[in-house]
């Protein structure tokens, strides 16, 4: 018979190991997105994640306030454009918060 004792701390470990700031679901596709791209616009996070202009921007300040994604303000033509990068701080939390995910998701299924 397994250990439930063993397996509940084993959980209660793994949980405790999850970013909390990635807990956001916006927050934590930005940073799986940008993980995979170099950089992206603020209006291709829009048209990907289907956010509003208030949430997006609000989700987005909060991962730059942390130093999870850096800015650069540019024009293309007169027009203004915000590009989105993944700090290496950014990608070492998102790659131990995914990591914490699977264990704990292989926790929970006994795998």
């Amino acid at each position: 018979m397994p250990d439930r004792a063993g397996t509940a701390e084993s959980i209660g470990g793994r949980i405790a190991e999850l970013d909390r700031l990635l807990e956001h679901r916006t927050r934590l596709a930005v940073c799986v997105l940008l993980s995979r791209e170099p950089e992206l616009s603020f209006s291709r996070f829009r048209a990907l994640l289907d956010e509003t202009d208030g949430n997006l921007g609000a989700q987005l300040r909060r991962l730059e306030d942390a130093g999870y994604v850096s800015i650069e303000k540019t024009f293309v033509g007169r027009k203004p454009q915000t590009l989105y990068r993944l700090t290496e701080l950014g990608r070492n939390r998102l790659a131990a918060h995914l990591d914490a995910l699977e264990a704990l998701i292989s926790a929970g299924t006994g795998g």
